[in-house]
């Protein structure tokens, strides 16, 4: 479903994002016990504007995921009914590319002589994150915060919503202080050190496969068969629930299209 299309370029995100730390602690550590540099400055270059772009595709994709699931919420009639079939696929190629094009600029801007063209692009692509994703990502958040207090339309499952909220709340404590502080530093206004802010970042995209078990979690004995279960029940869509029912009051919640 599209959840779990999103939810699969969010992984394959984090998974880029933590492949190209364990390369730059590496080549950092390496370079501390020998005392030298080992290889040249284009180098650890070219891993920090990969890191910065797995970091802004997985801010991209989440933020997708909850307009996506708000939207599944408010217009439940449209998201089942009209909702294109290939949105999803649609929606991450244009953030694939939206991403793609942020570091290319970054890149070329900052191989350019000029430190002001370079600093102006890095300021533009923070600024990107923190005024226009993530806003977009908390108010869609805060809907299904407020749609799962209120308990409105029962016959959808909360998993889901519960876990895109958890998902978004852990990507502001860990996640977004790479951004802020980054942004903060390129205005001269602190100075942070980068090893703290990268390991909070991996923090979070670590923890999310343990927030999709433990939400949708059966409580019966770990196994395959449970892990299977678990992650079925919390990716599982309303109208998957409802073409299972029994129940006639069920049946009508949802007209067939």
């Amino acid at each position: 479903n599209p959840t779990t299309f999103y939810i699969t370029n969010l992984a394959f995100a984090n998974f880029s994002f933590l492949h190209f730390v364990v390369h730059s602690t590496l080549l950092y550590l390496l370079e501390e016990l020998s005392c030298s540099t080992v290889v040249p400055l284009v180098f650890p270059r070219a891993l920090f504007l990969l890191l910065l772009f797995s970091y802004n595709m997985g801010l991209y994709l989440l933020t997708a995921i909850s307009i996506d699931e708000c939207t599944s919420t408010l217009c439940p009639l449209w998201y089942r009914c009209r909702r294109p079939q290939c949105l999803s696929w649609v929606v991450c190629a244009l953030l694939w590319a939206l991403s793609i094009a942020v570091i290319v600029t970054v890149t070329s801007l900052c191989q350019s002589q000029e430190h002001e063209h370079c600093q102006v692009s890095l300021i533009s692509m923070y600024a990107l994150n923190l005024f226009l994703f993530a806003p977009a990502m908390v108010i869609s958040s805060t809907v299904l915060l407020i749609k799962v207090k209120c308990g409105f339309q029962q016959q959808q499952p909360k998993r889901l919503d519960i876990v895109i909220f958890l998902i978004v709340l852990f990507f502001l404590l860990f996640a977004l202080p790479l951004s802020l502080c980054n942004f903060l530093q390129q205005l001269s206004y602190i100075t942070v050190s980068s090893q703290v802010i990268f390991l909070l970042t991996c923090i979070h995209s670590t923890i999310n496969p343990f927030i999709y078990f433990l939400v949708g979690k059966c409580w019966r004995p770990c196994s395959v068969r449970s892990l299977q279960l678990s992650l079925q029940r919390m990716f599982e869509k309303p109208e998957e629930n409802t073409a299972l029912s029994d129940d006639p009051a069920m049946d009508t919640a949802f007209p067939a299209c």
